[in-house]
């Protein structure tokens, strides 16, 4: 037991950072599968070098690195961000892994220089070009620290080559991608022989770091510069201060690149270079590389496990939404049997969906009226107050009342107010309630529709056929439930036009209309009475019935000497015409003897009557106008008139409203009986008729080549995050150590030992 412990022991890392910095590492290349999209949220702590051009960058990551591999040159060099993961190993051999050559190793580091720039010519061309897509590269070395670093390219300001005329907007907002994320470290590079005040890389670092708790500051090229300066004020804070500080270092020369000075030979000529300054003296925590180095790999380390317990919650967080996600694509390859289930577990949650948006219990919305509410809303917010805001004597004059009353008078006139101008009048308008019902209706098969296009979107959207037979067949469906609605309607409208109900208990005739009529103001001259019979609207008056019956006695009395036209109802009351029938004046004087007694054509006697000679003579000389092709009322209406027309606009009135009250009860009942909850009992049933067809299947379950595309990449993500989430579980395992901190003397920086040069300080 002991010998298996002290084995596990030293199995074990070292250190934290042998730990908790791998597992980063690991986490990136797991996240590196991903695209931009599936990545967002789950930003990994890394440390991103910015800088302006030709500011050191590149020195400083070959520095840490101990080889030459980066492309150089007096130009731009960076144009793609490269991602390097420092790999520290055992094994005596150094060499480089690209993401985009899995499985390829370079040995040689001029290879990986030369795979560098043609990547980098692959996407942004050979002239200058810049990309936003990354180099990925692992080096493992037994002479460099675990980390994971950015080489970001540098800012510039005047485009060359194929550069676009944005092309510094184009950089800064590129940096600004990565440094804006909390878990980002940013390294800014500025040379010593310029103004730190205008550094460009400590300008974005403020942008993306306000408060300055992620920056650390790199002041390359301290060797170049004038004579009787130093850094000194630049590296304790005193210009620009950084909670992070600061750490200068000395760069190797172009010259010196070019005469392939070593890594090795420049980082003992920086030692000796503080060593010997005394502006320098007693800041050897902030110069040189391998103190970069240390700083770089304890500030990241602890970074790290501030980060890992939110990185814990937003992969799992992620990890869950993706399960779901995947979980609604399901499997691709399905047998008949399986394919059949799914369609009619489609079929089943499509109709369950349909009737619980229409009773509302479905994802109440917060926002706007959905689904059934609609329903209730167009019933009585549109139909019903519509109807009620309808005058029901609106379309009717008072010349179409007197039109109708003398019309039903006939030949002989009419001697009480008849029922037929009420009755012609009120079915006029009763019909003029069936358009706005039949709208209603349809009204109702829109929102049907708009509720059927809105069930199941997402899940449907992956089966197009699918999705376009089963809108035909709810399309059809629902306008085979139309028809019979709009019928019913029809019915009802017609049925209130066929039969009225004068004997409704809410109609007002009778006695009631007349002294309505007087509430009105409307002038009854005499004592006029009103014959309420069972039917409640035959009209009389008193004076015509005892005008009528004086005549009558006169008539008898004189022996027909009175012409009978006073005994009818004004007959000619209220008739007038374009082209009146008068006689002729001089030759009715004439013939009528001027006018003496006994000698009127009309009222003379029988046996005082002339012969036939002289009654031929006599009607030759009366000529008659013509009858006009079309008769109206007069104009002059008198007090009869009014209180006639006012009588049937009360009665018209009286029963439209009881009409509308029925129709406003009966239309949408006819509507949700043969329409919407016809639809909610059958829908089921008619779409497993139409669409369950087993050689069909395999068709309308066709899934388009975005959605297999979409599940691909849907499984991909899913398996890396699980990978991310069981790398992150075996962190607990190092709690213990977090909590015991991180000593520098405890690990080395991996840096190449120099001979003859120790670890001394520069006090």
């Amino acid at each position: 037991m002991a010998d298996s412990a002290a084995a596990a022991e030293a199995a074990q890392p070292a250190t934290v950072g042998q730990a908790v910095i791998p597992l980063v590492n690991r986490l990136q290349d797991i996240m590196a599968r991903l695209d931009g999209d599936a990545a967002a949220g789950v930003e990994l702590p890394q440390v991103a070098a910015i800088g302006g051009q030709s500011s050191g960058k590149s020195s400083v990551l070959e520095a840490l690195v101990g080889r030459d591999f980066l492309p150089r040159g007096p130009e731009i060099c960076t144009r793609r961000p490269l991602v390097l993961q420092l790999v520290r190993h055992s094994a005596p051999e150094e060499w480089g892994e690209f993401l985009h050559a899995p499985g390829r190793r370079f040995h040689d580091f001029e290879h990986i220089k030369r795979e560098i720039q043609s990547e980098t010519d692959k996407e942004a061309g050979g002239n200058k070009g810049v990309s936003e897509k990354q180099i990925r590269l692992k080096i493992f070395s037994p002479n460099v620290i675990d980390i994971t670093l950015v080489d970001l390219p540098g800012i510039t300001r005047v485009p060359v080559g194929d550069q676009p005329s944005d092309i510094e907007s184009r950089i800064r907002t590129m940096i600004m991608q990565y440094i804006k994320h909390p878990s980002c470290i940013i390294l800014a590079v500025s040379p010593a022989n310029a103004d730190l005040a205008n550094s460009d890389a400590l300008q974005l670092a403020r942008l993306g770091d306000p408060d300055g708790s992620r920056t650390i500051g790199v002041i390359t090229k301290l060797d170049i510069m004038d004579r009787g300066t130093d850094a000194r004020n630049f590296l304790l804070g005193n210009v620009i201060p950084l909670k992070l500080g600061y750490v200068g270092i000395v760069n190797r020369s172009q010259e010196e690149i070019n005469f392939n000075r070593s890594i090795k030979d420049a980082l003992a000529f920086e030692e000796k270079f503080f060593s010997t300054l005394p502006a320098y003296h007693g800041l050897s925590q902030c110069c040189g590389v391998p103190q970069l180095a240390k700083k770089l790999n304890m500030i990241l380390l602890k970074h790290i496990t501030d980060m890992l317990p939110g990185l814990k919650s937003r992969i799992n967080a992620q990890l869950v939404a993706v399960a779901k996600e995947h979980a609604a694509y399901g499997d691709a390859a399905e047998s008949t049997a399986g394919q059949g289930v799914k369609l009619l577990n489609i079929l089943g949650k499509y109709c369950e969906a349909f009737s619980s948006m229409v009773e509302g219990k479905n994802k109440v919305s917060t926002d706007q009226l959905s689904g059934g509410a609609r329903i209730h809303y167009i019933f009585q917010s549109i139909f019903v107050k519509s109807l009620e805001e309808v005058d029901p004597c609106k379309n009717i004059s008072d010349e179409d009342i007197r039109t109708s009353i003398q019309n039903s008078g006939g030949p002989k006139g009419a001697m009480f107010l008849p029922e037929v101008p009420f009755e012609i009048l009120v079915r006029r308008q009763i019909g003029r309630l069936l358009d706005p019902s039949l709208q209603c209706a349809k009204f109702i098969y829109d929102e049907l529709v708009k509720i059927s296009h809105g069930c199941l979107t997402s899940e449907l959207q992956k089966y197009p056929i699918l999705k376009r037979r089963m809108g035909e067949s709810v399309s059809n469906f629902l306008r085979d439930g139309l028809r019979p609605a709009e019928t019913m309607i029809t019915h009802i409208i017609e049925m209130e036009m066929d039969y009225i109900n004068t004997s409704h208990s809410s109609f007002v005739g009778g006695s009631k209309v007349v002294q309505l009529a007087k509430h009105e103001g409307l002038p009854l001259r005499g004592p006029t009475s009103l014959s309420a019979h069972k039917d409640g609207i035959a009209i009389s008056s008193e004076m015509q019935l005892k005008s009528s019956i004086e005549n009558n006695v006169q008539l008898k009395s004189e022996r027909g000497q009175k012409s009978r036209a006073v005994f009818a109802r004004d007959a000619t009351r209220g008739a007038t015409a374009e082209q009146g029938f008068q006689p002729d004046t001089d030759a009715g004087t004439s013939a009528a003897g001027g006018g003496q007694k006994g000698n009127s054509l009309v009222g003379g006697s029988l046996s005082n009557m002339p012969g036939p000679r002289v009654l031929n003579s006599l009607y030759s000389m009366i000529r008659l106008r013509e009858p006009p092709i079309t008769l109206k009322p007069s104009e002059n209406k008198t007090d009869q008139d009014r209180t006639e027309i006012a009588i049937v606009k009360l009665l018209v009135k009286s029963y439209y409203d009881i009409v509308r009250k029925s129709i406003e009860d009966a239309v949408p009942k006819a509507i949700m009986h043969f329409l919407v909850n016809h639809t909610k009992r059958e829908l089921h049933n008619v779409l497993i008729r139409k669409l369950y067809i087993e050689n069909l299947l395999d068709e309308m379950l066709r899934e388009t080549d975005e959605v297999l595309i979409r599940r691909q990449r849907i499984q991909e993500t899913l398996q890396v995050l699980e990978q991310a989430h069981r790398t992150l579980e075996e962190f607990p395992l190092e709690a213990e150590k977090v909590e015991k901190g991180y000593s520098l003397s405890e690990y080395t920086t991996g840096l190449p030992k120099l001979a003859g040069l120790g670890n001394r300080s520069l006090s």
